[in-house]
């Protein structure tokens, strides 16, 4: 006689099973491999920079508007090399500028390590190396979006978005611990330089790659006229111009209060560099979550519904978070607003790479990064303007509030985009 019980447990195991491939189906690509495991040990070396320089900036100043305007220095290269660094993407091999781009990166670690470890610096000293890695970024970012196709092809796509997001999350739990850690032992010069030596990782992962090039744009073609014909392709689009503005909003108003963590955790929750690490980690906590959910998904078929619900749920949390004096609770909160983050960011990235053809690829995602990278920093200043008057609290609360309403006004004035699988 069968035994049930057995063949239920075995069901129920090879279920787990095949859930879990699901889940990390990009990994069989060995490109993606080298790609994931570098990128993880740079971006952990990332978060510990990330950390340490507003805490370096705000022990210097103790400034709130100090905070904001490094964090804007960062993205005026963003504002004015993206779209033409979308042209240049889809113009060149995607694995050598990556390449060019993190040994740039590791240059300005070290950089920044050394004025620091001399003992030189000065807070305009963080503004200009701010600027500098802006203007890395302004190339790196869009291309490492465009480049994921070319390791894991159509059909892994949306897992290795989701695999991206969990990593860069993983890095975000691992590096503000470790800043914390460091800042409060031996200081943030050897987290700039640590950082610096992380880059090696990925340089070398890029470098063992064996990547057939897509080259999406002709280079005889006039770069003007390349550029026009991408944000022609987003404004006759509606979905994705929809999708672009919900990214702007969010990173302009909702995603300002990150740029006050350090003036919260000392001036708000009353907590040293460690508690801002662990703040930090809060939100990498949440967000790993929403990103493991969405690798894990495969083909979900509710995408725009759950991308609601992140426009939703995100700015809620920031208004919860601004009203919070309990560092417990506050870390809590953090997590719900990570895992409303990456839902909204995640859901909004792979619907834009599925609609956008692979000859725009380069140049519509550099728009979407654009939004992404270029428009946090002026939430940031404004952000830090508004905690400077009227106290830190406020100048998260009032970027929440704005984007809250924007995600119920599109609950009620787009429905198209609950609609999208």
């Amino acid at each position: 006689m069968a035994d049930p019980v057995g063949l239920s447990a075995a069901a129920t195991v090879e279920g787990k099973n095949r859930r879990l491939a699901q889940t990390f189906s990009a990994l069989r690509h060995r490109n993606y491999q080298l790609f994931f495991s570098g990128q993880l040990v740079s971006l952990i070396g990332t978060w510990m920079q990330n950390v340490s320089q507003p805490w370096l900036v705000y022990q210097l100043t103790g400034s709130p508007l100090y905070l904001g305007i490094v964090s804007f220095a960062s993205a005026v290269p963003v504002l004015f090399l993206s779209l033409w660094a979308g042209v240049f993407i889809d113009r060149v091999p995607k694995r050598k500028l990556l390449i060019i781009t993190q040994i740039l990166a590791m240059t300005q670690a070290f950089l920044l390590s050394a004025d620091v470890f001399l003992g030189w610096v000065q807070p305009w000293h963080v503004v200009i190396f701010a600027f500098i890695l802006g203007a890395v970024n302004a190339f790196d970012a869009p291309a490492r979006q465009s480049f994921v196709i070319e390791m894991v092809g159509r059909e892994d796509l949306q897992n290795a978005i989701g695999l991206n997001s969990a990593m860069f999350q993983v890095a975000r739990i691992i590096g503000p611990s470790l800043a914390g850690i460091l800042l409060a032992a031996i200081g943030p010069a050897w987290c700039f330089f640590l950082n610096g030596v992380s880059f090696i990782a990925v340089i070398i992962g890029l470098g063992l790659m064996q990547v057939q090039a897509k080259i999406g744009a002709k280079r005889d073609a006039s770069p003007i006229a390349q550029m026009r014909e991408g944000l022609g392709y987003i404004r006759r689009n509606q979905v994705v111009l929809t999708l672009l503005v919900m990214v702007a909003v969010a990173n302009i108003f909702a995603f300002g209060y990150s740029a006050l963590l350090p003036a919260f955790a000392q001036d708000v929750l009353h907590q040293g560099p460690a508690g801002l690490g662990l703040l930090s980690a809060s939100v990498g906590v949440g967000a790993l979550i929403g990103a493991l959910t969405v690798a894990s998904l495969g083909n979900f078929q509710h995408k725009g519904r759950l991308l609601t619900f992140g426009n939703i749920f995100f700015p809620l949390m920031v208004l919860l978070f601004a009203a919070s004096r309990i560092f417990p609770l506050s870390m809590a909160i953090l997590v719900g607003a990570g895992l409303g983050f990456m839902i909204q960011n995640a859901m909004t990235n792979t619907l834009i790479q599925f609609a956008v053809p692979d000859h725009l690829r380069g140049r519509v995602m550099s728009v979407y990064m654009l939004v992404f990278q270029g428009f946090f920093p002026i939430g940031s200043l404004m952000a830090g303007t508004i905690a400077e008057h009227f106290g830190i609290p406020m100048g998260a609360a009032f970027g929440g509030s704005i984007a809250l309403m924007a995600g119920f006004f599109w609950l009620w004035r787009a429905p198209y985009i609950r609609r999208l699988m």
